[in-house]
Formats: structure tokens, sequence, C-alpha cells
């Protein structure tokens, strides 16, 4: 008997010896009970953040005679990331009027907290609101919280069976010639031309590092609109400094601010976002992003 237990002792911690080296191998495998609370599949994003996109492909949001696509300015995200033996998790929630107080609501009692409510275009139809969230604590326990506000809305489930990855076709866009005028290469996702540019800075929030991949990269989307023209949206990311010289650098420039808020409450540095809207020739409005992201302390572009 005592031989049969000491076997089965050995057998455990054989299996776990495996289960640990898997997970070493598979840095994904330690976030799969998450995916499971969830039921969604995330990606692994620099900085050991494990990101869920949640495009709400449900929506036909138009705004000036322009279908918003999802990767445009309709993107739901959640993020996770492993802060010691717990996770922080950051989220953006693309939401309709009547999903806001159900979808709190939820979260609230799941313990998720609200860091900002607001809008990111103006004068679309549908109106679209914008919830931020935060939570700390197990990361399972989290998904678990998260899981049944997301069934209070719309937003689709990804298909059953995953499509094999393929190359972006291209789009309608002098992507090259965007791209020189932005100053940063960015890539082909949906349909959209996005580009994410980080600040500088350490970003904290309650003393725990926030990386780019969590909300803290400046983003600009362009959608193309036909002859050589785009629709952009997205955000700039500001210390408060920088806020005006942002402002007069896109009104300059005939690129409309939607709105400037926070994100989050406890940052270091105190950072505001800034979106806008324009619809025109895709390489002039660059020029005017570029001249915009002059005026922060954005990262340089790395060379090839």
């Amino acid at each position: 008997m005592r031989r049969r237990v000491t076997c089965t002792v050995a057998f455990c911690l054989l299996t776990c010896s495996f289960a640990s080296a898997r997970a070493q191998n598979d840095p994904n495998a330690a976030w799969k009970p998450v995916e499971a609370a969830l039921g969604r599949t995330g990606q692994m994003q620099p900085g050991e953040v494990y990101k869920f996109s949640l495009p709400r492909r449900d929506m036909k949001v138009v705004r000036d005679g322009v279908t918003v696509a999802p990767g445009l300015a309709l993107g739901s995200w959640l993020a996770f990331k492993k802060m010691g033996d717990e996770a922080m998790v950051m989220g953006d929630l693309v939401l309709t009027e009547e999903e806001i107080e159900p979808v709190m609501l939820k979260l609230q009692q799941g313990g998720i907290e609200q860091t900002s409510i607001h809008n990111h275009l103006l004068g679309e139809v549908p109106r679209v609101i914008y919830m931020h969230i935060s939570g700390h604590g197990d990361p399972v326990v989290l998904a678990q919280s998260l899981a049944p506000a997301l069934a209070l809305t719309k937003t689709p489930f990804p298909p059953a069976t995953p499509t094999p990855a393929v190359a972006q076709p291209a789009i309608d866009l002098k992507t090259t010639e965007v791209e020189q005028a932005l100053g940063y290469t960015g890539k082909i996702n949906g349909g959209i031309l996005q580009f994410s540019i980080p600040r500088a800075e350490k970003i904290l929030d309650n003393g725990m590092e926030v990386p780019p991949a969590m909300g803290t990269a400046t983003a600009i989307n362009f959608q193309p609109t036909g002859g050589g023209k785009a629709a952009i949206s997205g955000d700039f990311v500001m210390l408060a400094a920088e806020v005006n010289p942002v402002l007069r650098a896109l009104r300059t420039h005939g690129i409309e601010v939607e709105a400037m808020h926070n994100h989050m409450l406890f940052d270091q540095p105190h950072l505001y976002f800034m979106h806008f809207w324009a619809n025109d020739d895709a390489v002039k409005l660059a020029q005017g992003l570029h001249a915009a992201l002059s005026e922060t302390n954005s990262q340089k572009p790395q060379s090839k």
C-alpha cells in the first residue's frame, strides 16, 4: 500500500512538472481558464498583456455619411496583465444608450469599476457610448464578473470555428504615402489602416505599470472612403501641458476634436485622451496628425 501511495504522489508531481513546463513553453496556456470564463479567445500582446478584441460588428453607425467600421471606432476590448499573484484588467466597452445602465449595474455587482463613461464621436447615428473599466484580483474571477455584463450587450461572439490566419488584403489607400506623412508604420486590420504610438514615459495605475497594449498608446485609424480620402478616428494620449498644443495642431489642419477626457482615475502621470474625426485626403490628414504628434512625448519610430 505504501509503495502504491508513493508511486501516486510521484506521478502527480511528474504531471505537475509537465504542466508547468508546458505553461512555460506556451505562455497562452495560463490564460485558457480566463478564455473559458469569458467564452472568448484572446491574444498575447507586448508587455505580457493578454487582450480580448470585441468588435461591435452588430452595430451600424453612420457619421457624416460614413458607415463606421468596427476597426475605426467600434472596437470593445479587455486587457489582462498579471501583477504578482493577482491580475489587473482594463478595457473599453462600446455600448448603446440602452445597454449602459444594465451593464454598469452588473459590473458593479461583480466588483468591476467604471473609470469613465463618455462619447468618442459627435453626431453619429445611433448614439454610441464608451465605458472604461478597471479591476484587480484573480483573473478568472475577474473574467467571471465581466462575462455576464457582456451578455447584456449584443457584442457578437467569435465564430465557433476559428478562421485560418490570412494576409490582410490591400485597401484603397496610398498606404506608403500615409505612413511617410505620419512618420510611423501601421498595420491593416479589417480594412482599416491602424497605428499605435506609445508614449515615452512609463505609465502607472495604482502603482502598477500599464503597458501601451492596455490603452496608453495614441491610436490612429484610417478608413478608406474613396478617391484617396479616408475617415480618421482615434485618440491622442496626452499630459495636461500637451492638451492645447495638440488641439490647436488638429484644428489648424482641419481635424475635428470630438471629446477630451480621462480614461483612468489613478494614473501617474495623469493622462488626457483626445478623440478626433475627419474625412478628407488621407495624406493631408496624416500630415496634420503628424503635427499633433510632434506636440507629444511619443516614442520615436523604430528604425528598420
